[in-house]
């Protein structure tokens, strides 16, 4: 006798291939996700640091807040980034600037800009 089509045991087998092909592309979509959310805070980060970056370079060479040491600017409002700048005397005619943004996930995360100012 002659039979066609498929055969329950056919059609479990094929249905449970397809759920583990799925369950994988699931696994792929939560990773996708996490990392264009870790993408989205370095690009904010860096805009922010970029942002006080060109303050500071705009202010004249002796301005108070281009005095030598930490500058603790705290939270930016309305974001979760923490952002200070660290000022340090090379010479008496260049400063270091560094301007650092933190920021706390599943670890503390940073990003850290630096230039050399001169007189």
């Amino acid at each position: 006798m002659n039979k066609k089509g498929f055969s329950l045991i056919e059609v479990l087998i094929g249905l449970i291939i397809l759920a583990v092909g799925f369950l994988a592309i699931a696994g792929m979509q939560i990773t996708s996700i996490r990392g264009n959310y870790f993408s989205n805070n370095v690009t904010q980060a860096t805009v922010l640091a970029q942002e006080k970056m060109e303050d500071l370079k705009r202010l004249p060479y002796d301005h108070v807040d281009l005095s030598s040491g930490e500058h603790n600017e705290g939270n930016i409002s309305g974001t979760i980034f923490l952002r200070k700048y660290i000022v340090t005397d090379i010479t008496s005619t260049m400063k270091m600037i560094e301007v650092i943004v933190q920021w706390t996930g599943e670890t503390v995360h940073s990003i850290s800009l630096s230039t050399v100012r001169a007189e």
